[in-house]
């Protein structure tokens, strides 16, 4: 799997490099601003961008506007944007295009080797990937926004949390200790309470959930 990595700091941009290409990856590209983002993807069309939230020009949100910009592009590659902090506003843009090879993660889980490189693997293979801290967020907004999540329970909101993580129904019943039917019971339970339509496509549950997310926060 083919690479370019963003960010402004070189420190941080060669530990990334170094890690990735240990475990496996090919970066074929480093850039240090968005502009340079830009014109590497173009050049290289990795399969996924692994973008810094904040770089030059201007510091602020310029790596999002970039990876926005790819995804316009070149649907094709996938994005991984890594921020300080929770950003909502971040994770809804990034949605607002569809949700299939985008992926959005604090950059402390970059420490979780195992996670973080199954996260790139993911979003280069047409998957999503939430970091639990902007899911967690996301539910929170949308159930002040929308009634059809007070009526989940506590234990239907876990399991959407990780539906929308990508994870399987297996990987959600042992992460809360519960058994696979349980997890089939809640997954039927908040479809049919969210009114959301099963549909025929590779990660539907975890499309349907962020689509929820995405227009119910508009």
């Amino acid at each position: 799997m083919r690479l370019v990595v963003a960010d402004d700091s070189l420190l941080l941009r060669e530990g990334l490099v170094r890690l990735l290409e240990e475990a496996g990856f090919e970066v074929v590209g480093q850039a240090g601003d968005a502009d340079d983002l830009v014109r590497k993807v173009s050049a290289h069309k990795p399969d996924v961008a692994v973008i810094d939230v904040r770089m030059p020009p201007t510091n602020t949100d310029d790596g999002l506007r970039a990876a926005l910009k790819i995804r316009l592009r070149q649907p094709q590659i996938g994005v991984l944007v890594l921020s300080a902090y929770v950003e909502e506003t971040y994770a809804q843009e990034l949605l607002a295009h569809g949700a299939a090879g985008v992926g959005y993660l604090l950059k402390d889980r970059v420490s979780e080797l195992g996670r973080f490189t199954e996260a790139v693997r993911r979003v280069g293979e047409g998957g999503t990937v939430l970091d639990p801290e902007v899911v967690t967020q996301l539910l929170r907004s949308d159930r002040r926004k929308d009634h059809s999540l007070v009526e989940l329970s506590p234990r239907e909101l876990e399991t959407l949390a990780l539906m929308a993580e990508g994870r399987s129904n297996v990987g959600i019943a042992e992460q809360l200790v519960v058994t696979d039917r349980a997890i089939e019971k809640h997954v039927s339970n908040i479809f049919a309470k969210l009114q959301l339509e099963p549909v025929p496509e590779d990660h539907r549950r975890v499309l349907a959930v962020l689509h929820y997310l995405r227009d119910s926060s508009g």
